[in-house]
């Protein structure tokens, strides 16, 4: 019965008007709109992202949300012109390069919204 249902990512943030310059200026998302419960809501594909305002953000070290795309060096390319700033890591066995990291049969990078959220893309390649 869910499977069939939309999904909607809830992310917390401080600062609306600063995360909504970021998720419509840099990322591009398609704004659906403001809610009357104080959310702002986003549609990405077949799912919807709502900001909801929280006065101590976020706390997860975790990626909140993945975007499946396409080429991942096109879009980090597309993403960094437009101001996004990605993670580096150098662990013994996590390490990326020119921001990537190669997971089995995916390739990964992850980036922060100005909130604190953790983002990622990724790319299969298995």
């Amino acid at each position: 019965m869910l499977s069939g249902t939309q999904v909607t990512c809830m992310l917390p943030v401080k600062d609306l008007a600063r995360a909504r310059r970021f998720y419509e200026q840099q990322l591009r998302l398609d704004p659906v709109g403001a809610k009357q419960d104080g959310k702002f809501v986003y549609r990405c594909g077949g799912t919807e992202i709502a900001l909801f305002p929280r006065p101590e953000g976020t706390k997860a070290e975790h990626t909140a949300l993945s975007f499946r795309v396409g080429d991942i060096r096109a879009e980090i390319a597309q993403l960094k012109a437009r101001g996004v700033v990605f993670d580096d890591y150098d662990l013994p066995d996590f390490k990326t390069v020119e921001h990537v990291c190669v997971l089995g049969s995916e390739k990964a990078a992850w980036f922060r919204d100005p909130e604190g959220n953790i983002l990622c893309l990724h790319e299969d390649i298995g």
